[in-house]
């Protein structure tokens, strides 16, 4: 395959970016699209001249670190990683335009590399339990009921990867933020700080600058997981909950 990138080339944060366009070769319709990036870097370097900083890790779609809009979509046209997106999606002799996340609470650090950790502050503020030092307690001392442990696992799978910030037409963080709040929120061992997480966790995502929610639902058709449009409306009920026992005090 043959295809012709336009790439998002910026310096450092404080430069200006703009898009370069690149023509590359002998693309296999099995290589991953940063195995494809990586083709262009090879071809770069050996040119002289200075590969795209692109973000990656584990290239198994568990992390969400290769965080990248591709035509315009969050991870590309397949739902999925960007790592575990394929060149067989797209035909030879294509134009691709590849950019960073675009939301002002990820701020570019250079080329398609943005920083996310305002989703790290988010989880700081109380995306963790009240966990007794000592021995682990026996697996059953416990009981969760399977609607409730259905519900965390299915909010846990969320990879924290921005996708649903940069879908958003605001760059909101709610669903992100909705999902670790109800992945913990739904549990017993999360009943502790049930009323101070969702408070504090909303707070912190306000705090970092994200846009509000509108509930167009952009957030939930790009999120490589699934996590589901109404976790925005648990949160949002767990939030008035807590607002109204706060207020009873």
């Amino acid at each position: 395959m043959k295809l012709n990138l336009r790439v998002w080339r910026q310096k450092n944060a404080d430069a200006d970016g703009a898009m370069s366009t690149y023509e590359v070769d002998g693309i296999s319709p099995d290589m991953s699209f940063l195995e494809m990036l990586d083709t262009l870097n090879e071809e770069l370097i050996l040119k002289g001249e200075d590969p795209v900083a692109f973000d990656h890790d584990c290239r198994e779609g568990i992390c969400g670190a290769c965080s990248l809009v591709i035509n315009g979509d969050a991870h590309g046209p397949e739902r999925t990683t960007t790592c575990q997106l394929h060149m067989r999606s797209f035909e030879d002799g294509d134009t691709i335009d590849v950019e960073p996340w675009r939301a002002s609470a990820f701020p570019v650090v250079k080329d398609l590399v943005v920083d996310r950790s305002a989703f790290d502050r988010i989880i700081q503020a109380g995306g963790y339990i009240t966990a007794p030092t000592g021995s682990a307690p026996e697996a059953h001392a416990t009981p969760v009921p399977k609607p409730d442990a259905d519900l965390a696992f299915e909010h846990a799978e969320c990879i924290g990867c921005g996708a649903c910030v940069a879908a958003c037409p605001n760059g909101a963080a709610m669903l992100f933020t909705s999902a670790k709040v109800n992945h913990l929120n739904v549990l017993p061992q999360g009943a502790p700080e049930r009323e101070t997480r969702v408070l504090d966790m909303v707070a912190q995502m306000d705090e970092e600058g994200f846009g509000g929610c509108t509930l167009a639902g952009e957030c939930a058709t790009a999120c490589p997981k699934g996590i589901p449009l109404t976790s925005i409306t648990g949160m949002n009920r767990e939030w008035l909950r807590a607002t109204r026992k706060a207020g009873k005090r």
